[in-house]
């Protein structure tokens, strides 16, 4: 059972207006209450000031002040608990409003970063379809955390030194004789203690206890509550920075991995972004580009012939030198390679962007300035004479690669626009031809 919770799903560049300012909800258009709306200005406000990523900004819709999410997804939550859950914005252009769908695709692109790699995709399905993302979330840290306690937690002797009544451990004689003097029952001394107290306990404790503020379902309130329970006798953790750096994940502690994972996104100690300011709110928001990015660097690999493998972040080359410096280093995202030898055969970049393949009178939604960033690939890391190729997701209207680009001054220079089909996992390479038959030797 998941209890109601206030909040809503968006998706990415969608606009938040005021509920009171008589704007109704349309395309790209959504109200919230007041306040959820004056701390979201209050972001886009501080966030225009600063250097760094923009996740919010503002803007006017309808003669209204507005707020504009970007392309950040996952989970904003303002102070007094209201959700925005933004979504991929591929969301509209394949499935519509079906959110249950597009949330279990984010989950298993989700995966494909490093430090969501512990997510266990089947149980977050199933609790997608019924549960807004950050409910998902606090139920894979729940049932990491029960997976832990099932196997026992671990403790750890400490080094103690106290004034007991009985002789346990090493008597100090010195301190004994200043304390003790006159008190003959009483003996001052070190000693070991084996105790649940210690780090990787202390964080998960604090975890729990943050996630039991967070959840509005009946289900992760009561498995919390007997987590908690489990972990009365440790302390939380007050300086989780610190504790962090002490975890030791020794040879039988393997099995608390995923569950100190979950445990630095829930206490904000790498959580990728956090709404912050003088009201700090925990908020779990990702780049779809790089999310995009990750995804297709997990899956090309598969598809390419045996001769060839995959380069991530190539940044060996520049576009200009200056005294002697290099300048403008060129960094596409991926390159294949002959695997003997090392002879680059393709350059290839992706970008989180919709395409309509039927519109080509606006390009088709193409950007001249990626055109001219894979020109100056294609030229360095292929001499002029080969591939490269941008990747865009596939789309109802973006669903078989677009005829091949040339560039007039590099005959030997062909440039192609292919979509990554995030359902097969597989990128879609052109038809048969005799321009694409270079292109598709890399692939099996």
């Amino acid at each position: 059972m998941v209890m109601r919770m206030a909040g809503i799903s968006v998706y990415e560049f969608d606009a938040l207006v005021n509920a009171d300012s008589g704007a109704r909800d349309a395309d790209n258009l959504h109200a919230v209450p007041a306040r959820v709306f004056d701390w979201l200005q209050e972001q886009a406000r501080r966030l225009s000031e600063e250097e760094g990523t923009k996740w919010l900004r503002l803007v006017q819709r309808r003669g209204c002040s507005a707020v504009q999410v970007t392309s950040f997804v996952g989970v904003i939550r303002a102070p007094d608990g209201f959700q925005i859950e933004v979504l991929p914005k591929i969301g509209k252009a394949t499935h519509g409003d079906e959110a249950p769908q597009i949330r279990r695709l984010l989950l298993d692109m989700l995966r494909c970063l490093g430090e969501f790699q512990h997510i266990q995709t089947d149980a977050a399905q199933l609790c997608a379809a019924h549960m807004p993302l950050l409910e998902v979330w606090i139920g894979e840290f729940l049932r990491a955390v029960e997976r832990v306690v099932k196997r026992g937690l671990r403790g750890d002797y400490n080094t103690r030194q106290d004034n007991l009544f009985a002789l346990r451990g090493k008597l100090l004689m010195a301190a004994h004789l200043r304390q003790n003097l006159c008190r003959r029952d009483r003996f001052f001394t070190q000693f070991d203690e084996f105790s649940v107290n210690r780090p990787e306990n202390r964080l998960l404790h604090a975890a729990l206890r943050r996630v039991l503020d967070w959840t509005r379902a009946q289900a992760h309130q009561q498995l919390a509550r007997e987590l908690h329970f489990v972990f009365a006798e440790v302390p939380e953790s007050m300086q989780p920075t610190l504790d962090f750096q002490r975890v030791r994940l020794e040879r039988d502690m393997g099995y608390y991995a995923d569950a100190l994972a979950w445990a630095r996104l829930i206490l904000n100690e790498e959580s990728p972004l956090t709404g912050a300011g003088e009201h700090r709110a925990p908020s779990l928001l990702f780049p779809m580009e790089k999310v995009f990015e990750a995804f297709v660097a997990r899956h090309l690999p598969r598809q390419l012939a045996q001769p060839y493998r995959l380069q991530q972040q190539a940044s060996s080359l520049s576009l200009v030198q200056h005294e002697g410096k290099d300048w403008f280093l060129l960094k596409p995202d991926f390159l294949v390679r002959e695997r003997k030898g090392g002879a680059n055969r393709l350059v290839l970049d992706t970008k989180w962007k919709l395409l309509d393949q039927s519109d080509a009178a606006n390009k088709y939604g193409l950007s001249q300035a990626d055109f001219y960033q894979l020109h100056a690939y294609g030229q360095n890391y292929l001499e002029g004479q080969g591939d490269v190729v941008l990747i865009y997701p596939k789309t109802d209207t973006f669903n078989q690669a677009l005829p091949v680009f040339t560039f007039p001054k590099s005959p030997e220079l062909r440039l192609w626009v292919l979509p990554f089909c995030l359902e097969s996992k597989r990128l879609l390479l052109p038809e048969e031809g005799a321009e694409c038959e270079r292109l598709k030797a890399c692939f099996a």
